[in-house]
């Protein structure tokens, strides 16, 4: 039952972005939802607050036999689902309707982690990668709950370097294999029932398999005692001469890298959509507890250093929100534009590969952003932030492996320009091109065009000089570098920062234009948090910038590059201090956030 999301989302290629100018009413927004996805949505958020808030403590206390009921009733409800076909027990919706589940499934994060392995990572490389025959015997168990699955990839000595994998596949003469090995830090490790795990056949061709605890030989190691997340299972699995059958294979031998990327593409994505489903609920509880803490005889909500925190965590999400959102409408609109069978996860499978770029975005952004509004939430419960007693801490703790989990920010800031730039490199976008332009016309006068005078011109206009600066950045880095670009981490850490300030930047313009148009409820509001987020913005482009520019070239030719990028940024300060306010007033007032 695909939902279909506003058809009028312009089908771009992943990072086009970058040099493309793109209208508002061509970008999927959360202002756009439909019916039926605002439905699923309620239908989320009530499963979370009736049955699953309610028994933190017991899932903390490691009541596995509560998560596997708490899974029963989210296949109950088709949440398990949202995106496995009609024709094996799943609800075929969307990507805006899936990513709207895990949005709202965050604010129980532990039973989040739990939900994320089931639906994320089980049941989504079956039905991608799956035969039939696979597809059949276990994606409807799956989307039940009967079954609960989980994604074996890292090992104790293979983190991010997951192709370095010492878990080995022995091909047999029956067609099958013997495994053995062992896989760390699983989620629903301890009382899965099948698991989707990476091994070397041969030692040599990584290759993905269908393994169910029934095989013999595989087991659970201990419970991990991690700093957060206690509500969630996480267990080495250990697998010790594990016969497998041939139509366990998953997908090709030698190719389980497709299925582990592109997993993880997906993943990324879902990940930063649960963040902002997190930041979103601890806004909510910063602002009550801001309005009804007193200090020297008035709310602490009435002071201007709270004002200030409580708007710039609303502006930050709501940037967030705003790059989520349309990078789902552009999933969406790629496999609508793509012929496919519903049954068959090829369209998806092609979307979520060229998407990879901003679904990496999605969970650096998401993370770090979850991360400041959770810290944030903590200062503003002062003292009462640091105890049991109330979920600040709680949040605070469940939410730092985000920035670790489904590759670590840093392996995701490597890839967000190296894979620019090997597409780049290809012909697929056309950055090479646009950066060979930029140089030409850097030769000549300034050329950035005034504001026209409409509503968030001004910001339109520093949105696209902040792209001049990343394509004068990338354009110098693969003059300096070539194909040895790879190698210069510094730099492509802060083109990669550069290109995520450019793309929310973009977003939350995009977001705030169209709500405008659309005459939203607080449509005032929007375009106050796009105009604080791109004043904001202008100041990190320029550092990173300057940062990469210094690590490349020196001399007359950093001058040049350093007086060029001056002239392109020219952003005149607003008063920051006034919109947040303004922002900060309306969360206190409604006692959430406010754009919810």
């Amino acid at each position: 039952m695909a939902m279909t999301t506003a058809r009028t989302i312009a089908v771009l290629k992943g990072g086009e972005w970058l040099i493309k100018d793109i209208d508002a009413d061509a970008v999927f927004t959360p202002e756009r939802l439909t019916t039926e996805h605002r439905l699923i949505a309620q239908t989320t958020e009530a499963f979370v607050d009736d049955q699953v808030l309610p028994q933190l403590d017991r899932l903390e206390q490691k009541e596995w036999t509560l998560s596997r009921e708490l899974l029963k009733r989210c296949g109950e409800l088709g949440l398990l689902g949202a995106d496995v076909a009609e024709a094996y027990g799943g609800l075929g919706l969307d990507k805006v309707a899936s990513m709207v589940v895990s949005e709202r499934m965050a604010r129980a994060a532990s039973f989040g982690s739990t939900f994320g392995a089931q639906a994320n990572l089980c049941a989504l490389p079956l039905m991608l990668f799956g035969t039939e025959q696979q597809k059949q015997k276990y994606l409807p168990k799956l989307t039940t709950g009967e079954l609960v699955g989980a994604y074996c990839l890292s090992e104790p000595g293979s983190g991010s370097d997951a192709l370095g994998a010492k878990t080995r596949a022995t091909k047999q003469a029956d067609g099958g294999f013997v495994l053995n090995g062992e896989k760390m830090w699983i989620t629903n490790g301890g009382f899965a029932d099948v698991f989707i795990v990476f091994a070397k056949v041969d030692g040599e061709q990584f290759t993905a398999f269908i393994v169910e605890r029934a095989f013999k030989g595989v087991s659970s190691g201990k419970e991990e005692h991690k700093m957060g997340l206690h509500g969630s299972s996480t267990t080495p699995v250990i697998l010790q001469d594990v016969r497998v059958p041939p139509e366990n294979l998953l997908g090709e031998v030698g190719k389980g890298h497709k299925v582990a990327f592109n997993v993880l593409n997906f993943g990324r994505f879902k990940l930063g959509a649960m963040c902002s489903g997190g930041a979103q609920g601890a806004i909510g509880e910063a602002a009550r507890y801001a309005a009804q803490r007193k200090q020297f005889g008035q709310p602490i909500a009435s002071f201007g250093a709270i004002k200030h925190k409580l708007g710039e965590m609303a502006v930050r999400v709501y940037a967030l929100e705003a790059l989520l959102y349309r990078t789902a409408g552009m999933i969406d609109a790629r496999v609508d534009a793509t012929p496919h069978d519903l049954n068959d996860g090829s369209a998806a499978l092609a979307a979520f590969e060229e998407f990879a770029i901003e679904a990496s975005i999605a969970k650096v952004v998401g993370s770090e952003v979850l991360e400041f509004v959770l810290d944030e939430n903590v200062q503003i419960h002062g003292g009462n932030g640091f105890v049991h007693d109330y979920p600040a801490e709680r949040h605070y703790r469940d939410a730092r492996v985000n920035r670790i989990f489904e590759g670590t920010n840093e392996i995701n800031r490597l890839l967000i320009p190296g894979m620019l730039a090997r597409r780049a490199a290809k012909g697929d976008v056309g950055v090479i091109a646009a950066a060979k332009a930029l140089q030409d016309e850097l030769m000549g006068p300034s050329s950035m065009p005034a504001a026209d005078g409409a509503l968030l011109a001004e910001e339109a206009r520093a949105v696209q000089s902040y792209k001049k600066a990343a394509l004068m950045v990338f354009g110098t880095a693969m003059q300096t570098y070539g194909l040895k670009l790879a190698d210069q981490q510094e730099v492509l850490m802060h083109l990669a920062d550069m290109l995520m300030d450019i793309f929310a930047a973009e977003s939350a313009v995009l977001r705030a234009t169209a709500a405008s148009a659309q005459q939203a409820p607080r449509a005032s509001l929007h375009v106050d948090a796009a105009r604080v987020f791109v004043n904001d913005a202008a100041l990190h482009v320029e550092a990173s910038a300057r940062q990469a520019l210094g690590a490349m070239v020196e001399g007359d030719a950093l001058r040049t590059l350093i007086a060029a990028l001056r002239r392109m940024i020219k952003v005149t300060p607003i008063n920051t201090a006034a919109l947040r306010r303004r922002l900060a007033d309306e969360t206190v007032a409604l006692g959430r956030y406010v754009f919810a």
